[in-house]
């Protein structure tokens, strides 16, 4: 008799080979995220001198921008790369499924 966690192992071991790869875009992701890592430091040194507030909202708004341009590069990376694999594999039901549980948490 077959164990009928058969069919989503097929699934799930398509989903462990996306789970490391190598990232298309990773130089200019690093990039971008060690200026938002300083942009976040600079912001813990606006509240710490007690810089106006409108001045620590600018930058805190321009680190969320920066945020959702690395977020979107991964997100495009992403379905172009493992979604699009497996799709062609035979196991993109699953790979869309996560993909668009992904898309609802960007779209709060």
């Amino acid at each position: 008799m077959k164990s009928p966690d058969k069919a989503p192992r097929k699934s799930r071991d398509a989903d462990k080979e996306c789970r490391h790869v190598v990232q298309p875009h990773k130089a200019a992701l690093l990039k971008r995220l060690n200026r938002i890592a300083g942009q976040v430091h600079g912001i813990s040194s606006m509240i710490e001198q007690d810089r106006y507030c409108v001045d620590i909202l600018t930058q805190i708004s321009a680190i969320q921008s920066a945020l959702n341009a690395v977020s979107m590069q991964l997100l495009q990376d992403h379905t172009q790369g493992c979604v699009q694999g497996a799709i062609k594999s035979g196991n993109g039901k699953h790979a869309i499924d996560e993909l668009m549980q992904v898309v609802k948490k960007f779209a709060r």
